[in-house]
């Protein structure tokens, strides 16, 4: 089982992370490994090696069959549910591999970054997978708000590309990117995150 992440898709949070969106012609994408995975509403433990870690709430799709070099036209056949994740990033570190030019797989996949709903909505009780909305609260406020109708690169078209390098398994879960309003996470935080009024995720910082 893969966790495929999808980097910079929504214009604004691409900007306030002094990126530049006019630059990206396709998708960006990055892997984190199968013991990244945080489940149940199970509580998030900050690691020692990290002075601050940013929440990332995403809609997430996962993939319920075989595909490889899956045409746009069809990618909807491949998928059927969607859920919400957090992709817990390690920001120092990644900032401090960016700036020396390296990779920055320590701080997206470590263990435990990759929150994942325990239930995943068929997509016959939401609608359109390009319009739907969620949202993500910390300690009952609202951080982040966002719509599908927003990304850049929609789910069928980041299906389509990232299908092209490797194939997609059953099971397979792909992050589909966050809008803007990340921020970190410190210890006794509450995580709520709601998709069209569903409460899919709600677990504690420790």
């Amino acid at each position: 089982m893969k966790i495929i992440c999808i980097g910079r898709n929504y214009a604004l949070h691409t900007a306030e992370l002094g990126n530049d969106v006019s630059r990206l012609s396709e998708p960006v994408f990055f892997l984190k490994p199968d013991t990244a995975l945080l489940r149940n509403n199970d509580p998030f433990y900050i690691p020692n090696f990290s002075s601050r870690v940013d929440y990332e709430c995403e809609l997430v799709v996962r993939i319920d069959r075989l595909g490889k070099c899956i045409d746009r036209r069809f990618a909807r056949r491949y998928y059927n549910e969607v859920g919400l994740g957090i992709d817990f990033t390690a920001r120092d570190l990644q900032r401090r591999a960016i700036a020396e030019g390296l990779p920055w797989t320590a701080a997206k996949g470590f263990d435990r970054s990759a929150a994942v709903s325990p239930q995943f909505v068929p997509l016959s009780e939401l609608g359109d997978v390009r319009d739907l909305h969620f949202e993500l609260s910390v300690d009952g406020e609202v951080r982040q708000c966002g719509s599908t109708a927003d990304m850049l690169f929609g789910v069928d078209e980041i299906i389509e590309y990232v299908s092209k390098f490797m194939t997609l398994r059953t099971g397979d879960l792909i992050f589909t990117g966050t809008p803007q309003g990340v921020g970190p996470v410190v210890r006794g935080n509450n995580l709520k995150a709601v998709l069209e009024g569903r409460v899919l995720l709600d677990f504690d910082i420790r």
